[in-house]
């Protein structure tokens, strides 16, 4: 999968509708998510996801790509998503496996938000 196709990706899932969403997902994905459970299941991503209002918009930055090995891919990148009055700001990875040729799934996913840096006394 080409860079473009990889962000392309990315973004489809944060704005795609449930169906999408549980198309890409792996049941056996694990995910870890700034809110309770924080730490589930592609199985029970889907099924949150399902109960969720999409994101309208999402913006990509300082996104890194990394293939270690045929047929994985991992990206780390800044998220900033928006829907009606709701903004959301995360630092994000995520690793997919192809399947076959041309079809991935997402087999891991993290979010953390901006953590404060308290300031440095001299």
């Amino acid at each position: 999968m080409d860079d473009n196709r990889v962000w392309s990706f990315e973004k489809s899932l944060w704005v795609g509708d449930a169906d999408h969403y549980r198309e890409l997902v792996d049941g056996e994905c694990l995910m870890v998510l700034p809110h309770p459970p924080f730490v589930m299941s592609g199985k029970q991503a889907i099924e949150a996801v399902a109960n969720t209002p999409r994101w309208s918009s999402i913006d990509i930055s300082n996104g890194q790509i990394s293939r270690p090995q045929e047929g994985l891919i991992v990206i780390g990148y800044n998220a900033k998503a928006s829907r009606d009055d709701e903004t959301y700001e995360a630092n994000c990875t995520s690793t997919y496996r192809r399947l076959s040729h041309e079809e991935w799934r997402v087999v891991q996913h993290q979010q953390t938000p901006p953590l404060a840096i308290p300031a440095v006394n001299d």
